[in-house]
């Protein structure tokens, strides 16, 4: 019987000293912080985030504050799947679904003092697309000489202005 109950003290103490060392990974730091913003639970989410991070999720609560319990309640159904996860020296990407959506997006992490944390931008929620670069089709030309006519009848020179 000491010997069965040493074994499943040992097996019990291994599982928990892996785990642990695991838990520092990007996969599992884009899991607290996927699963605590999708829970509207903030304080997990920032507990993984950068600073700039915690700044944008500190106005997500402000909003998420004015929704109904239904809502949240409803949201703590949500599923996280990593499919995916790149590491790039001090630098992450995670693959990953919802239950919710099955469609794959993207999160990026940096290492920051020996801990992945998540770098969540504006353009993440908004589908990850970067707005700051131009598009690569063809730019919209208009004619710089075209008039336009107000409702006064009036026609003005638009290359003047």
């Amino acid at each position: 019987m000491k010997k069965l109950l040493l074994s499943l003290t040992a097996v019990l103490a291994f599982s928990i000293g892996m785990t642990s060392c695991n838990s520092d990974s990007p996969k599992a730091s884009a899991d607290k912080f996927l699963t605590g913003l999708m829970h509207y639970d903030y304080e997990a989410a920032k507990s993984v985030s950068t600073e700039e991070t915690k700044k944008m999720i500190d106005l997500m609560a402000q909003f998420s504050a004015m929704m109904p319990d239904s809502i949240k309640q409803a949201a703590k159904k949500t599923k996280v799947d990593i499919k995916d996860t790149k590491e790039e020296g001090e630098k992450a990407t995670v693959t990953y679904t919802t239950s919710d959506d099955p469609q794959e997006k993207k999160l990026n992490l940096v290492k920051e003092n020996g801990k992945w944390l998540v770098q969540y931008s504006k353009m993440d929620s908004m589908g990850g697309e970067d707005m700051s670069s131009p598009p690569a089709e063809e730019p919209i030309l208009f004619d710089s000489t075209a008039t336009t006519s107000p409702a006064d009848g009036t026609t003005v020179d638009t290359a003047q202005q």
